[in-house]
């Protein structure tokens, strides 16, 4: 991967009535600092789907949703009549390496879904030790796009790194929420 690389995120709030401050296009524009970020770790991407791949573009959506929507995902894809925070379609990552699709020199890494709803809850709660509802949903957001990227939490050492990369992501890249 290159310094080069474009980076295009298209996020949306699909969840209507929620009410908050955050500012989507900030939301966006942060996530693409955090994949760049991402990008500059040589031993992450090394680690990642991305390792042996040069593209000009990088791209994924992300949906911000309530509860309902996001257990239904949940019930239909993981079988878990639950409601969740998080859920990723990490199309690139989850492909065979010799079936991964790269067109045009583009790379469509997938799609996350987010729980606005249990973004509030968990941080009251402080269930990531995140102190905001901003704090939490950047949080997810980093954590979903580490998924996209091939990383996992299989045993709680692995969930530990994750919820590292994902605080070093967001202060890396100066973000401040």
């Amino acid at each position: 991967m290159n310094n080069n690389t474009e980076i295009n995120i298209f996020i949306e709030n699909e969840y209507e009535d929620f009410e908050s401050g955050f500012d989507l296009c900030a939301l966006t524009q942060d996530a693409q600092k955090m994949m760049k970020y991402f990008l500059s770790k040589k031993e992450w991407v090394k680690n990642s789907c991305l390792d042996g791949y040069d593209c000009k573009l990088l791209y994924f959506d992300a949906v911000l949703c309530d509860d309902e929507k996001i257990q239904t995902i949940n019930r239909e894809y993981r079988e878990k009549d639950v409601p969740t925070d998080v859920i990723t379609f990490a199309i690139f990552a989850d492909s065979p390496r010799e079936e991964r699709f790269v067109f045009d020199n583009e790379i469509n890494l997938g799609e996350i879904f987010i729980s606005l709803d249990r973004a509030v809850v968990q941080a009251k709660e402080n269930s990531h030790y995140q102190e905001s509802f901003e704090q939490e949903l950047y949080f997810l957001l980093a954590h979903g796009i580490l998924h996209l990227l091939g990383y996992d939490h299989t045993t709680e050492d692995s969930l530990r790194e994750m919820w590292d990369m994902q605080k070093e992501m967001i202060e890396g890249t100066g973000i401040n929420v």
